[in-house]
């Protein structure tokens, strides 16, 4: 059964989701709403023009921070300081760039005007983080999400250049804070850095500290 949210804050069990993840429809994109969203293991996913769809995967897409895999070329682009990375410097950019970023098997993008504005509402008010990779002066790669409760909630990343969002991420891995990175759903490229799959009950779990 598929939810339809109203104007009143509340979700319905993240256990309730349909079996590709998909929970509820509609409500809107506020600070407040997203946050009790993401507190309960809840995301925003949609196309632009489509009702606001709230997905809870019934199997969470997570990278435990001393478990990354870093390879032996990672290791010597790290060493070689090819890139220089920083937290919080230009958010507006790195979410533009996940919007606008080519990728591969992909016709458009779920990062919306309003999903833009929402998210860069939320790093006003300290909840949203970037991380920002640079080659010289020039942005070339990065990523975004929410900070709670020593869980970075990842949203997405790009990259313009060879290995750069590897670097956002691997960078991010090393953040003493953080003992779990949120990726939401697998693909070749997250599970090859080290991702494995948890059940959603014990990501809300951690997420909520009760492990």
């Amino acid at each position: 059964m598929i939810f339809q949210l109203t104007e009143e804050l509340i979700f319905p069990l993240p256990t309730l989701a349909e079996p590709d993840g998909l929970l509820a429809i509609g409500g809107d994109l506020s600070a407040e709403r997203l946050l009790l969203a993401y507190s309960n293991g809840i995301f925003p996913w949609f196309s632009e023009g489509d009702p606001i769809c709230w997905f809870a995967p019934h199997e969470r897409c997570v990278i435990f921070p001393e478990k990354i895999k870093v390879s032996k070329s990672m290791r010597k682009i790290l060493s070689d300081a090819v890139f220089t990375v920083t937290m919080d410097k230009a958010f507006v950019e790195v979410i533009m760039n996940c919007a606008t970023a080519p990728r591969k098997d992909q016709d458009g993008t779920w990062i919306t005007t309003a999903m833009q504005e929402a998210y860069t509402n939320l790093h006003r008010k300290g909840l949203a983080r970037s991380v920002e990779v640079w080659y010289g002066e020039t942005l070339v790669g990065g990523l975004y999400g929410l900070e709670l409760n020593g869980v970075f909630c990842g949203e997405s990343m790009f990259s313009l250049m060879s290995n750069a969002s590897k670097t956002a991420l691997i960078w991010l891995s090393r953040q003493p804070k953080y003992k779990l990175i949120d990726c939401q759903l697998p693909n070749d490229h997250l599970m090859s850095l080290g991702a494995e799959m948890m059940p959603g009950e014990i990501y809300t779990a951690i997420l909520q500290e009760q492990l």
